[in-house]
């Protein structure tokens, strides 16, 4: 365990992100409970503590490097999965109000568990498919900074994530770095959704040779109200 902490505090420094003993203490307890939860239900196939260290929570916090967070306040994770990239977030970065989403309600029960765990305030799990809670009013165009890990292509994950931010708001996708065909295929997409992408920044994951695209998309009018299609469409037919 001494050798992860260590990855990962060297990891954050490599990424010029302060952190206390809490926040690393947090990180810890985290991946206790994500690797003792794998062992009954399927959360993730990377279990190797430094591999977890480096490719879930650093990768996670990439975005510290892309954007000044103190910018934002309101996050929504589409797609969250296990709580990425929001819950490692949500720790380095506790000012952000965090609004987890999962369409699977056994996982945001066990990210309810981690957020209880960790103590952490200001963050929710809500259980539903993106296309149906970003037609729901408490939730559309109510966010500064959308985040996404999830694998879908840009453009479907576009129609899924765009509607969820207020105008002048950002949506950042994280992508593989061989993921340039894809990023110039969604423009058109994301111009109908009312976006346009501001840049794309590769970093490399701390530690690794792995790089990574953080794609951010600046929201520059609303979303028309036919935006997203009903359930299963995006995926099936992208803008």
């Amino acid at each position: 365990m001494i050798q992860g902490r260590k990855l990962l505090e060297q990891g954050l420094i490599q990424l010029n992100i302060q952190f206390t003993d809490k926040q690393i203490e947090q990180f810890m307890k985290y991946y206790d409970l994500l690797i003792e939860k794998n062992k009954v239900m399927n959360l993730t196939t990377i279990t190797d503590l430094n591999e977890v260290m480096t490719k879930h929570f650093l990768d996670s916090v990439l975005i510290s490097n892309v954007l000044d967070m103190s910018d934002f306040y309101t996050l929504v994770d589409v797609g969250t999965g296990a709580g990425f990239p929001g819950i490692p977030i949500k720790i380095l970065f506790p000012h952000l109000k965090v609004t987890l989403i999962d369409s699977l309600n056994k996982r945001l029960k066990f990210l309810d568990d981690v957020i209880s765990e960790l103590e952490l305030d200001g963050i929710e799990t809500v259980h539903g498919r993106a296309e149906d809670l970003g037609n729901n009013d408490l939730y559309r165009e109510k966010y500064d900074l959308c985040v996404s890990r999830a694998v879908a292509n840009l453009s479907t994950l576009s129609e899924y994530c765009i509607p969820f931010i207020k105008k002048d708001g950002v949506f950042a996708s994280y992508k593989a770095s061989d993921s340039e065909e894809e990023i110039n295929n969604s423009k058109n997409a994301i111009k109908i959704l009312g976006g346009s992408i501001s840049k794309v920044c590769e970093i490399a994951l701390p530690g690794t040779e792995v790089k990574r695209n953080i794609v951010i998309i600046k929201k520059d009018k609303c979303t028309s109200k036919k935006y997203p299609r009903k359930a299963g469409t995006p995926s099936k037919e992208p803008l």
